[in-house]
């Protein structure tokens, strides 16, 4: 059984998750700790669990869920892993970062890059791959079959959808592949988003203005 931590870090409010089970290993999906602050109350609640991060995770590579890339590979010594075509969006945030006034310490590029499908496993737990372009140029979500629940990044929030003007964006192609490859799950799936509050497929169906 997957355990979920969920910490909401720099300016941008973005949701960090650690996702764990009785082995004791852990993975990292989407690291946004962007201060000393949230970096030390981050590696506290790993120390206080007792877990090992063997796995570190991006849905996709915008700067808000990259931030703490490099802090993660200092103190576990992990490379990110995402799908390829990503890898330009993760190399343009140094060119964009101090525009906004914002630190970045440069995250190590992938030793391992992920497919559009299959699965990633830590201690007992597998996770699948879902690929879900739209908000970004090849973003994967997250799902944990077994458990019930989607790590979906900025595909899918409670209410909305995400934004589709930054580069690599096409909003056609967001809503079609929420509507194949997200509402086919499970009605009680529960969301967890790169931004605000959980929700569940069925809810989404239901109620999401994008998509009724």
């Amino acid at each position: 059984m997957i355990t979920i931590q969920q910490f909401t870090f720099n300016p941008y409010q973005e949701n960090t998750y650690v996702l764990s089970d009785e082995s004791g290993a852990c993975v990292i999906i989407d690291p946004g700790m962007y201060d000393g602050q949230e970096q030390n109350a981050f590696v506290n609640k790993i120390k206080e669990a007792g877990l090992k991060p063997v796995l570190l995770l991006n849905t996709h590579c915008h700067i808000d869920h990259v931030f703490g890339n490099k802090f993660v590979f200092d103190n576990w010594g992990l490379k990110p892993q995402f799908h390829k075509g990503e890898l330009f969006v993760l190399q343009s945030v140094p060119g964009y970062a101090p525009q906004m006034g914002l630190n970045y310490e440069m995250s190590p590029e992938p030793e391992v890059y992920l497919e559009e499908t299959g699965t990633v496993t830590f201690g007992n737990s597998t996770l699948e791959l879902i690929f879900a372009p739209g908000h970004s140029p090849a973003h994967l979500c997250f799902y944990a079959k077994e458990d019930g629940f989607l790590i979906g990044g900025d595909v899918l929030f409670r209410n909305s959808i995400g934004r589709t003007d930054l580069p690599g964006g096409n909003h056609q192609q967001l809503l079609n592949n929420i509507r194949e490859k997200l509402f086919v799950l499970p009605a009680d799936v529960v969301v967890y988003p790169g931004h605000g509050p959980s929700t569940t497929i069925g809810f989404e169906k239901q109620n999401n203005p994008f998509l009724n």
